[in-house]
């Protein structure tokens, strides 16, 4: 997240997983400006939904139909409606944001965000709290006729309910979400997990490109801002010597 940028509320009209379809969400900016943005990740784009700590104004997650509508716009497409709906819970809510606020704290770190970790260091049970999430059943991937991949609740799911053991959906999400992130801080991209380079711009991605030199959130955004502040300074006359 940053001070100038907050999640665009629509969600993409084709699934991210479809074959073809570009990965990633749409942002807005400040000024208004919608850009396409990927973090590399399922459970980076979690992070695009707020934050701690002064990251807390820029929050989306307040409802179940927020979350719900966060996993259709995520890598993983879930229908936030029929067919079938997502039953998600106010504690569900709850437990994304603690979710995300400790990977928020960790992924920060790894990335060598100094002016993050500065204000926000890795909490002593962040760790243990993605562990934690990542310990549950998660949603079972399945194929698709056209060579998609689905997703499809555990083996034993039942409806939420009066039932105590009845969980919804929500537990099995979250979980799918923190085994990717446990997936990425130990795997081999952990050391490409970084920090957009624009000014006052704090999301986080995991660069996956061959070369592994990207820089920006997304080059229409802040890539394009710097390009753009670049060529002014170089416009700009030298002060006179005399």
């Amino acid at each position: 997240m940053t001070s100038s940028t907050t999640p665009e509320p629509e969600t993409p009209s084709d699934p991210p997983t479809t074959p073809g379809r570009q990965p990633g969400m749409p942002m807005r900016s400040g000024s208004g400006v919608t850009y396409w943005f990927d973090p590399g990740a399922l459970c980076l784009e979690l992070l695009t939904t707020g934050g701690p700590g002064p990251f807390a104004r820029f929050e989306t997650l307040r409802a179940p139909a927020d979350l719900a509508a966060w996993a259709a716009r995520s890598r993983l497409a879930l229908p936030p409606g029929p067919p079938p709906a997502l039953e998600i819970a106010d504690a569900d809510v709850a437990d994304a944001r603690r979710l995300r606020d400790a990977l928020f704290r960790v992924a920060a770190e790894v990335a060598g965000d100094d002016e993050v970790t500065a204000i926000l260091p890795v909490a002593g049970d962040d760790l243990a709290r993605v562990n934690a999430f990542a310990a549950r059943p998660p949603l079972a991937s399945a194929a698709g006729p056209g060579g998609q991949r689905l997703w499809a609740r555990p083996a034993g799911w039942s409806p939420r309910g009066p039932d105590a053991a009845a969980v919804g959906d929500g537990p099995a999400l979250l979980a799918t979400v923190a085994r990717d992130a446990v997936d990425l801080l130990t795997g081999p991209y952990r050391g490409r997990i970084r920090a957009c380079a624009g000014a006052r711009c704090h999301l986080l991605y995991v660069d996956t490109s061959r070369p592994g030199r990207r820089r920006w959130c997304a080059m229409e955004h802040c890539g394009n801002r710097h390009k753009v502040a670049a060529l002014r300074a170089r416009r700009v006359p030298p002060p006179d010597a005399g």
